[in-house]
């Protein structure tokens, strides 16, 4: 069957349908990962939007459901130049088609993907639609197009109700080492799921609660801290800070999510609750946008933003530089900080926007991209283990 998407520029791409049968009008913004195509679709972060992968080949591997990021995919439709409706992995549970299909989520194949991605550079992130309609009317969508907004969207994707995580009492408990694991096929058919594979080396936070605000967490960023140790408690997006704070943390997480920041004021003012507190905290992406936010700075939308796993961050303190997993279209607005409540941590090497802020006088410091990966290099893992320093460090000098 024929799929059309168009942008509201009124470019047209014909192409084959995927997925499911319907029409969507959505954000249209382009991914550079290479692999983890599971990972991009089950990342709340994409809700709202259709994401256009710019590697030429998806789907070969198939769909492992041990490796989603969350229960279901969020993206409201999936572009790519060729669907493998075939797979080779003994891991995998069913074909990304049947994935597609089973979750509602529309989309084209058999389209210049690079085409489409040097418009999106060129002109910026626009809204499209896709659409099997071959009799579409595009004087009577192109207006629709424009107005189209994501909207509110952390309060889809954040969790109903708050739950519990038990941290890892032994290294066992986690999968083994990377580079180690060794899956078998036979035990893989019989049921026997091994693990994913694991660089914790230490339950370097061992006996530590954590307070992980959901504003659309992807799954690893608790795994990352229960693997080391960490009891965590995942909150709604919309929990008082009153409340958080009286459960008595020893450090506070916020994650990434999806949309415009500055649409989240309830969760801004709350957050601003958390800042004047003592308490240890760690944010990522949406949520280290939010506490800027709340503590005065500005952020802005850009052009395209980064999504991928190839992104060069560099550290301000030490002059490294690591290669990191992104995926956000907003950013904060460097020019527009008070050093005297934050001052850079991070930047992009690419483009020298902002990746990260340290607080002053505060134990706080905060990311935009992403330290747990998945899809992507693991390279800043390591600032999990700064966080659990850190409510250390914060325990100490609260008994002296």
């Amino acid at each position: 069957m024929k799929a059309f998407l168009i942008l509201e520029d009124g470019t047209v791409f014909e192409g084959m349908h995927i997925g499911a049968d319907r029409e969507v009008v959505s954000e249209i913004v382009f991914n550079t990962s290479m692999a983890g195509y599971l990972e991009v679709l089950t990342d709340p972060s994409y809700a709202g939007q259709a994401v256009c992968m710019t590697y030429p080949l998806i789907g070969n591997y198939g769909i492992c459901k041990d490796d989603m990021e969350s229960k279901k995919p969020w993206p409201d439709g999936f572009i790519v130049r060729e669907l493998s409706r075939n797979f080779s992995n003994f891991r995998a549970d069913f074909s990304i088609q049947q994935f597609l299909e089973q979750n509602n989520v529309p989309g084209i194949a058999g389209i210049d993907t690079r085409a489409l991605t040097k418009i999106l550079r060129k002109k910026g992130t626009m809204n499209g639609m896709i659409t099997t309609n071959e009799q579409y009317d595009q004087a009577e969508i192109l207006p629709r197009l424009k107005a189209y907004t994501t909207g509110k969207v952390v309060e889809k994707v954040t969790c109903k109700e708050k739950y519990e995580l038990r941290g890892v009492r032994d290294l066992s408990e986690n999968g083994a080492l990377s580079g180690s694991a060794k899956f078998v096929s036979e035990d893989y058919k019989a049921g026997k799921r091994e693990k994913k594979p694991s660089l914790v080396r230490t339950l370097n936070g061992a006996g530590k609660k954590v307070a992980l605000l959901d504003l659309g967490m992807k799954d690893n960023i608790a795994y990352s801290l229960k693997a080391r140790g960490c009891d965590v408690t995942v909150y709604p997006a919309t929990t008082p800070a009153a409340e958080i704070i009286a459960s008595n943390p020893d450090g506070i997480m916020l994650s990434n999510g999806p949309g415009d920041p500055k649409e989240c004021t309830t969760i801004i003012a709350e957050i601003k609750k958390l800042y004047h507190t003592n308490i240890p905290i760690f944010a990522i992406c949406l949520g280290h946008q939010l506490m800027a936010l709340a503590t005065g700075a500005d952020t802005y939308k850009m052009k395209y933003g980064h999504r991928g796993g190839n992104h060069p961050v560099k550290d301000l303190a030490t002059g490294r530089v690591y290669i990191s997993s992104q995926n956000h279209g907003y950013v904060v607005d460097m020019d527009k900080l008070d050093a005297k409540i934050a001052t850079p941590a991070f930047i992009n090497v690419n483009d020298g926007t902002n990746e990260g802020l340290s607080y002053t006088g505060k134990n706080i410091f905060t990311v935009q991209f992403h330290p747990e990966a998945c899809c992507g290099p693991q390279d800043s893992g390591y600032l999990f283990d700064r966080f659990i320093d850190m409510m250390k460090d914060a325990k100490r000098e609260v008994t002296r």
